[in-house]
């Protein structure tokens, strides 16, 4: 299990990187949700203009090539052990995210930071040190997989048409929930991916519909992703997708894959995980140093572009 999360580890670094070269290059383009919600684009176009604007940005350009790597190592990972196992330590992108925010605005994480870091510690401890609580990686049932890629397909629509009439941080917690559906349906297909390219090759994997799903999700994911980053601040879009992210993988993980549903004990430490992870997600959500960080780098975006 050591060098699963080992990957999981690494991937998160890699992700929080990328994440954050990815937010400043979008907030660097100007665009922002507008407080006056009558005058705000249609969600889609919005999204697509902005990524349009993106692609010519090089910073941005790295935080993707970034995340390509931070791909491959998820699907490492992901192939040696399960999606309830792999995708709930990527919860610790959000601490990697905290020192890169801190760099960015040049002031020291505060008290209230370090302890949110230190309950989704706690919390990430509690889930791999109580036995029960990682199942382990089973067959997956394909009907299973179905079924939960049309629920979160149904969900994600939802959401991005709901967060069109929404105040700018509730419309970037709900893109962000949206995205992290996206990512988390995406682990399970890209496990699956992975073990046809290994084990039936290419040809097969061509033909399957999963690799075609695959490239879908994490298109739309990354799509979401870069609305939440322009509407709000690193964190708070990276707690709504690091909270959601792992909490859908693990049920997918459980209900889409031959595995032993946790169960006394091991229940109860994972709920108490559960509740860990997600404080500490809220409590980095809300860091004054990337508020304040993320505040001054918008400033500059408007007034650069001539806009307020």
């Amino acid at each position: 299990m050591l060098p699963v999360i080992a990957l999981a580890l690494l991937a998160a670094l890699l992700f929080a990187t990328s994440d954050s070269l990815q937010q400043h290059a979008a907030h660097q383009t100007g665009y922002e949700v507008g407080r006056d919600n009558r005058h705000r684009p249609a969600v889609l176009p919005a999204l697509i203009h902005l990524v349009r604007s993106l692609i010519h940005r090089p910073l941005w350009v790295v935080g993707w090539l970034i995340n390509l790597v931070s791909y491959v190592v998820q699907a490492a990972a992901l192939h040696l052990g399960s999606v309830a196992l792999v995708q709930p330590i990527l919860v610790t992108q959000l601490l990697f995210s905290l020192p890169l925010a801190s760099a960015w605005c040049r002031r020291w994480p505060q008290a209230r930071d370090w302890l949110s870091g230190l309950a989704i510690c706690a919390g990430l401890a509690t889930f791999l040190a109580v036995p029960g609580t990682v199942p382990r990686s089973g067959e997956p049932d394909r009907a299973g997989v179905i079924a939960a890629a049309l629920s979160i397909v149904v969900l994600v629509v939802v959401l991005a048409v709901a967060s069109a009439r929404c105040p700018p941080l509730v419309h970037a917690t709900l893109i962000a929930i949206a995205a992290g559906l996206c990512f988390a349906i995406s682990a399970v297909l890209l496990k699956l991916t992975t073990a046809d390219l290994l084990q039936r090759g290419v040809g097969a994997t061509a033909k399957d519909w999963v690799g075609y799903g695959l490239a879908a999700s994490t298109l739309a994911g990354l799509l979401l992703e870069q609305g939440a980053f322009a509407a709000g601040s690193l964190p708070a879009a990276v707690a709504a997708i690091t909270i959601t992210n792992p909490l859908t993988s693990y049920l997918i993980g459980i209900l889409a894959f031959d595995v032993r549903p946790p169960g006394g004990p091991a229940l109860a430490a994972l709920a108490g995980a559960g509740v860990l992870i997600s404080a500490g997600s809220v409590g980095l959500a809300h860091s004054p140093i990337v508020r304040t960080g993320m505040g001054r780098d918008r400033d500059r975006a408007v007034g650069g572009s001539g806009r307020r």
